[in-house]
């Protein structure tokens, strides 16, 4: 009787390693499944810019579905381990859907894969009934982009609640995932939006500070609020500024040619994303107000925090949104007019690459849309956009922090 006793809490710690084995290794196919997504999304827009719409299965797109088989494989998997083998430990850190049982992030990927895979079969007959475009909005490709965010917030999940149970020696493995976890994440949304909030063109305009301060806080000023770790909102925005370099400077050196007519711009290799947004300044200003504020899961135990600093957050997001737009503005207005110089038409900052249907002319090194009449500048009208811009950035950050405040209690 004696040996049985001893033998149950060693058996229970067995299962309870290999339960923590097989949610690691699900982590990691789902962050490589996010990786092969945004390259692949990267990939594909390079590949209508410069081939045009050709066929389904292009690289891009074989790389995208893999990324979602393999996400939803793994995450299958896990839940159905945890459901039929799992023991009580195991389940405790899972949460139930139609009697299976397993984490909210592998839940989120599956769905994701769901979505991602019916977007296939979806889009191709959009095409045949509609023709061949070279679009990025259409409702088979939105349909495709929810999976693909799916399937990156899921990975997202995953990470927080394994932040939430680990220890602190996990702490240097962890803070790689969650970086990785949230720049890939963030150059997902700066992808979809980059029509209006890419190209230097653009950066003399309110309306690239706008659709930036309407978007960027709400991730960066969230992933700081809920991470344990140091220098959150930092990390992932030079993870996003990474990713596009390595593509920028890849798919450079790829030989292509147009295929689908007119073709003003006849391309011989593929046209690369444009110089990713120095995001990672005004991500660092977040990250010191947050960490001066003592405001972060670093600094407070993360479960229960929201309730103690919520009163202040309004406040706070004023600030954030306020710096964020003003660091913005004060990087980036400057760094456009050296992006439209010669000196950055090379291989290390790719300016000056159009797609292939693109008739070249002057516009290429103006700026466009600009907030005064015949479109010309004028600090009026700009200082107006730019104080929307701060408006539209601190609501962001407003949503940002109680976001970060949910994902800051995901156990499971």
């Amino acid at each position: 009787m004696a040996a049985t006793l001893a033998d149950r809490p060693v058996a229970a710690g067995v299962r309870f390693r290999a339960h923590a084995i097989d949610s690691t290794w699900t982590l990691y196919a789902v962050l490589t499944a996010s990786a092969c997504i945004v390259v692949g999304l990267i990939w594909d827009i390079s590949w209508h810019r410069t081939v045009g719409r050709d066929t389904f299965w292009t690289y891009p797109h074989v790389l995208e579905q893999f990324a979602a088989t393999l996400s939803g494989l793994s995450c299958g998997w896990l839940v159905l381990r945890t459901t039929f083998a799992g023991d009580d430990a195991s389940r405790a850190t899972t949460v139930r859907f139609w009697g299976f049982r397993g984490p909210l992030g592998a839940w989120v990927c599956i769905w994701g894969t769901i979505l991602m895979i019916a977007s296939a079969p979806f889009d191709d007959w959009w095409h045949n009934a509609y023709g061949l475009d070279v679009k990025i909005v259409s409702p088979p490709h939105m349909v495709l982009a929810l999976g693909m965010v799916a399937i990156e917030v899921g990975a997202l999940l995953m990470v927080l609640a394994a932040q939430h149970q680990a220890g602190e020696s996990d702490d240097g493995r962890l803070d790689l995932s969650y970086s990785l976890a949230g720049g890939i994440l963030i150059t997902m949304i700066a992808t979809l939006i980059m029509q209006y909030a890419a190209t230097a063109n653009r950066m003399h305009t309110a309306l690239f500070y706008q659709v930036a301060g309407a978007v960027f806080p709400l991730f960066l000023v969230a992933f700081a609020r809920a991470s344990k770790l140091r220098w959150p909102a930092t990390k992932t925005a030079a993870v996003y500024m990474a990713i596009v370099l390595v593509m920028m400077w890849t798919l450079q050196l790829v030989p292509a040619t147009p295929k689908l007519a007119p073709i003003y711009n006849p391309v011989t290799h593929m046209v690369p994303p444009f110089f990713p947004l120095l995001l990672v300044i005004p991500a660092a200003a977040l990250d010191l107000e947050l960490r001066r504020r003592g405001t972060t899961g670093h600094h407070e135990g993360a479960s229960g925090a929201a309730a103690s600093r919520s009163g202040n957050d309004w406040l706070l997001a004023v600030l954030l949104g306020v710096t964020f737009v003003v660091i913005m503005v004060a990087v980036h207005w400057f760094w456009s007019e050296f992006l439209l110089t010669p000196w950055a038409r090379n291989f290390a900052f790719a300016s000056d690459q159009w797609d292939y249907n693109s008739r070249l002319g002057p516009w290429r090194y103006q700026y466009w849309g600009l907030d005064g009449p015949n479109d010309t500048f004028a600090l009026a009208p700009f200082a107006q956009g730019i104080g929307v811009a701060a408006l539209l950035a601190a609501a962001s950050a407003r949503v940002g922090l109680w976001w970060g405040n949910g994902m800051s209690r995901v156990a499971r």
